[in-house]
Order: structure tokens, then C-alpha cells, then sequence
């Protein structure tokens, strides 16, 4: 498999390569024997035209000597990976990881042994996608041993040696198969890696909710995510990843209302629009993928009763903004337009979804000490009157002038009287 690295330095003017941090660990790395390079997805990136993202820095030296050659130039270091030979150092206040060069010598899922060595084509090896087995030196020249500047350019996401074998090692990397594909392939996903990854489906099952999770939310937001997510549900795929029914359909419509109301994308409107029918969905989704808190909410809030914006007009919908706050309500309208189908470019749901825009709830007017001055006493009717008069306040589309406000505090204060009287 082994190709002869490019001896043309093309990345040479890359201002990420030649100076800053990047370019202070390379030399700090590069003298004594020792080698180091800029390896993966921010190689990738470069070659691609994208912005290189986190920097990952491989190098021949062990981690003690990293550790040793940051302290001498007065650099912090972190060891966050020790064990698997990562430490961080920490260049006026960013972080690069920089890692030993490694030799599996048994695979056995996230737990495979590992040796340190100074092998550039045995570490490239040993990584999941030829385009992220890609390294750089510091002077912009890439190195490819297994053919990933060809796919990168093609655009193919493949698996470096048997995809089924690389697959078993760890079963994360079939999530990362269409993850990467989404964000930096094109056309249909490889098949020899499709194929591997049906066969090796069972093997989800074993990993941790909180790696799923994140591969999950990344994979939602990338730019060809209904395609791939597709591609997983004719697999058979989604299900030993939520447990549930895959709505395919409101995901690409989701996707495609966000592109037309120009917004950042979402990884939870996306997993809603992908998982939750009802808010029972909801609460199954955020056990299974271990969601935070805030996730949770948002789901649980999307899949309550989203189906009743299919009928509302917008004096409805001011009365669930008020309710709801502009979040909550901007969420639960996406949904429920992404679940409708049919024309993404409505008018009549665009108005819906850009209401908070457009239009402030006021705060309710009406104080405790509005009905005391009319004879009730605090305790819990005071409560049950305040609640009383907000609803009949909304129900008449949110009046401020003072003889609308006095009508419905009288009203609600006789109502509660006549109730105690009963």
C-alpha cells in the first residue's frame, strides 16, 4: 500500500504551517534526530482549501523528551494522552496535541496495544481514512503512503487496508465513515467501506452513548448529512443508534428550511427533525445518546403537540411565542414545517418561523396588588387569579390600555368570587 511520499512542497506558503504556534512546535520538535509533522484532517483541510481546524502534530520523539524540550523553552505542557504517548502543549493560550509515532500490536476495539516507534508509514497506517493519513513537515511537503491526496481530491472517503478489518479495531469508524463522507465526500459513500459497514453494524452496539453522541451531532451538521444519514438508514443502521424510527424525510426538509431562512445549522433541530415523532421520543433519543440537559429540553419541547402550527394563525402564534419564549418557539416551528412537507419556501410558514423577528411579547401587566386593591387576600387564590387573568389577557391578543386591563382584572377577581362562594 505504501507510496512514495510528494516531494513538492505544496503547502509551503500555508501561513498556519510557517508560523505561530504550529510553526514554534515543529522547530521545537525538528533538531537532535527527532522528527515532527502536522498529520490528518488538517492536511486534509489544506489540501481541500478549507480552514485547517485543530492541529494535530506527530513526531518520532518520546513523550518524555516532548515534555523535557517544552519545559527548556518555557512552553506548558498538559499530559493529556500520556499512555498512548499525547501531551498538549499550550502555545500562548491554544492547545496543539502532539503524539509519538505508534505501532498497533494488538487490535482489539478502543483498547488495542500499542508501541511507540519512529515509523512514518507504519503510523499512517494505522489510521481509518487515507485522507487523514496525510502528514506535512515543516516545510510544506505532504507525504502520502496511502493514497490519500488522490481521494482527497476525488472526494472519497476509504478505508485505509480492509475496511472490515479497520472496522472491528474500533466500530466508532462507522459512524466516521459517513461523517467524513458527509462533510468532505462526494457521490455515493465507497462501497467496499459501505459494505463493511453493514456487515460490521452489530458492533454499534458496543460503544459508549457519549462517543455515538458526538459523532452523531457532528455528522447532522454537515454539509451532506441528509445523504448520508440516508445512506445509514437503507443500511440499516439507525437503529442500534436510537432505537427507534428514523424520519428521513423531515431531516433533508429540515435541512433544506434552514438553507432557506439563511441559518446556522443545528445538530439538535436536526436530531429532532431525524427522531422525534412525540415527546416519548424525546426522553428514548436523550437516554440513549446520553444528551445534555439542554439537549433534552430542546427535544422534549420540539415534540410536544408540534402539529398544532399546521393550523395556526399568526395571533395563535403569538400567544405559544409568549408562552414558549423565542427559542423554544423558533425550534418547535421548524419542526413542525419540516413535518408538514411540500413547499419549503411557503409564505404563510416563513412568517411563522420569523415572528419573533418581527414581533416582542409584551410582560403580562397586571401585579398581585391589582387584585388585593379589589379584595382578595394573598394566599392561593391570588395565584389562581393572576393565572386566570393572563389567559383571558392572551385570548384577547395582549391589550395594554388601562380599561381593557381593568375589565379583565375585574372579571377575573368576580370569577374567583363567585367560586369561593360555591
Amino acid at each position: 500500500m505504501s507510496a512514495e511520499p510528494i516531494l513538492a512542497p505544496i503547502l509551503a506558503d500555508a501561513p498556519w504551517l510557517t508560523a505561530g504556534g504550529t510553526a514554534r512546535v515543529l522547530q521545537l520538535l525538528n533538531s537532535d534526530g527527532e522528527e515532527a509533522r502536522v498529520v490528518g484532517g488538517a492536511v486534509r483541510n489544506a489540501l481541500l482549501g478549507l480552514v485547517p481546524g485543530d492541529i494535530d502534530i506527530a513526531t518520532t520523539a518520546r513523550p518524555e523528551e516532548v515534555i523535557r524540550r517544552a519545559k527548556a523553552a518555557g512552553i506548558k505542557s498538559v499530559p493529556t494522552g500520556i499512555d498512548h504517548g499525547t501531551v498538549t502543549l499550550v502555545i500562548d493560550s491554544h492547545p496543539y496535541e502532539v503524539t509519538t509515532l505508534r505501532e498497533d500490536t494488538e487490535t482489539f476495539g478502543r483498547k488495542a496495544k500499542v508501541a511507540f516507534g519512529r515509523d512514518w508509514v507504519k503510523d499512517a497506517e494505522r489510521r481509518d481514512f487515507t485522507m487523514n493519513g496525510l502528514s506535512v513537515d515543516a516545510r510544506g511537503v505532504v507525504y502520502d503512503h496511502v493514497g490519500g491526496i488522490a481521494d482527497a481530491k476525488a472526494r472519497r472517503v476509504r478505508f485505509i487496508g480492509d475496511p472490515d478489518q479497520r472496522i472491528a479495531e474500533d466500530y466508532l469508524r462507522i459512524l466516521r465513515f459517513f461523517r467524513i463522507h458527509a462533510a468532505f465526500g462526494a457521490g455515493d459513500p465507497d462501497r467496499d467501506g459501505y459494505l463493511a459497514c453493514i456487515r460490521g453494524r452489530a458492533g454499534l452496539a458496543s460503544l459508549s452513548a457519549e462517543r455515538v453522541r458526538m459523532e452523531m451531532l457532528k455528522l447532522l451538521v454537515a454539509g451532506g448529512a441528509s445523504a448520508a444519514v440516508l445512506a445509514m438508514a437503507e443500511g440499516g443502521l439507525l437503529q442500534a443508534l436510537i432505537g427507534g424510527v428514523a424520519y428521513t424525510g423531515p431531516l433533508s426538509a429540515m435541512i433544506a428550511i434552514e438553507r432557506e431562512l439563511g441559518l446556522i445549522a443545528s445538530s439538535t433541530r436536526r436530531l429532532a427533525a431525524l427522531t422525534v415523532a412525540v415527546t416519548e421520543d424525546a426522553k428514548r433519543v436523550a437516554a440513549r445518546l446520553r444528551l445534555s440537559n439542554a439537549e433534552t429540553k430542546a427535544l422534549d419541547s420540539m415534540g410536544h403537540r408540534w402539529w398544532r402550527f399546521a393550523t395556526k394563525d399568526e395571533a395563535n402564534a403569538r400567544r405559544l411565542l409568549y408562552r414558549l419564549g423565542p427559542e423554544r418557539y423558533h425550534d418547535r416551528v421548524l419542526l413542525s414545517w419540516a413535518r408538514a412537507g411540500g413547499d419549503f419556501t411557503s409564505m404563510r410558514w416563513r412568517a411563522l418561523a420569523e415572528l419573533p423577528q418581527r414581533w416582542t411579547a409584551p410582560k403580562f401587566p397586571l401585579k398581585a396588588a391589582d387584585f388585593i386593591a379589589r379584595g382578595l387576600a394573598e394566599g392561593p387564590a391570588l395565584g389562581h387569579v393572576l393565572t386566570l387573568a393572563e389567559d383571558a389577557w392572551l385570548a384577547a391578543d395582549f391589550p395594554l390600555e388601562e380599561a381593557a386591563l381593568a375589565s379583565i382584572a375585574d372579571q377575573a377577581a368576580a370569577r374567583i368570587s363567585r367560586d369561593e362562594r360555591t
